[in-house]
């Protein structure tokens, strides 16, 4: 039994891929996914834009970092703790409580897809670019960087980029990664740079300096894709609308009982 658990765990840690590591901790997308379930709204934090991955895990591990230091500090033994331990308990039994009322819901693919037909536009994927960037404080450094990249193309203008941008760029987040900003939509940036950024040509960079809040960015747009059309052969898409009607039905199923235990009970409020 205890090789099969052994087994079980590594097979599990090989799936999982690792985010981040919190003095000797890995912190796994496994992890992530299960604790933020609800935050996620049934999607990945691998499939998340860049920048937007990046503030999840921060959060994350600064939650952990206070929940390592409380515990450091003894709180779990105050009488604060134990006071809040029994609320939680009792909110976790009711969660499992809607858990197992959900686990005996049949979904009617008709469901889905009436769902789905009603609100198809809810389910698009943006057009997004793939970039990498450099940031600095001033116009003149940023156009010092723009000659230096001069007429380059191919790999060679991206592995400059990357060198510059370890060198020069004064954004932590994307700096020691080349720059690199990974796929973000036109909301996701902030207007003169997603302008900018979706206005060039694939493997092109900005031959001016795109002044931002920020400073002075100079941007290489790597690819780009096409806003799409999300199906229900999606499987995030069916499971994102299963959870939707589920909810609902939970709902309604909870508070059904919740009359009918109310209605046996001897109640009597004063």
């Amino acid at each position: 039994m205890k090789k099969i658990l052994v087994l079980a765990s590594l097979c599990a840690s090989l799936n999982a891929a690792v985010l981040a590591v919190v003095n000797g901790k890995e912190i796994t997308d496994a992890e992530l996914n299960k604790r933020l379930e609800q935050v996620l709204g049934g999607k990945s934090i691998s499939s998340l834009p860049a920048e937007q991955k990046r503030m999840f895990i921060q959060q994350y591990i600064a939650q952990h970092l206070i929940i390592e230091d409380a515990k450091k500090k003894g709180y779990e033994k105050d009488k604060l703790y134990a006071e809040n331990l029994d609320l939680a308990k009792e909110s976790i039994l009711m969660g499992v409580y809607q858990q197992k009322l959900a686990d005996e819901i049949k979904i009617d693919n008709s469901k889905v897809k009436a769902l789905y037909d009603k609100n198809k536009n809810q389910f698009v994927e943006p057009a997004a670019v793939h970039a990498r960037h450099i940031l600095v404080n001033s116009d003149a450094e940023a156009r010092a960087i723009i000659s230096e990249l001069g007429t380059l193309k191919g790999s060679a203008l991206t592995s400059k980029f990357e060198e510059l941008a370890r060198a020069k760029s004064i954004d932590p987040g994307s700096a020691s990664r080349g720059g690199d900003l990974g796929w973000f939509g036109e909301a996701d940036m902030v207007k003169p740079f997603s302008d900018a950024a979706f206005s060039l040509k694939n493997g092109t960079f900005t031959k001016t300096p795109v002044k931002t809040q920020f400073g002075y960015h100079v941007i290489l747009k790597e690819e780009a894709r096409a806003k799409k059309q999300l199906t229900l052969s999606d499987a995030n898409v069916k499971k994102f609308i299963e959870n939707q009607i589920k909810a609902q039905e939970v709902n309604s199923l909870m508070n059904q009982k919740a009359k009918e235990l109310f209605d046996a009970a001897k109640v009597e409020i004063k």
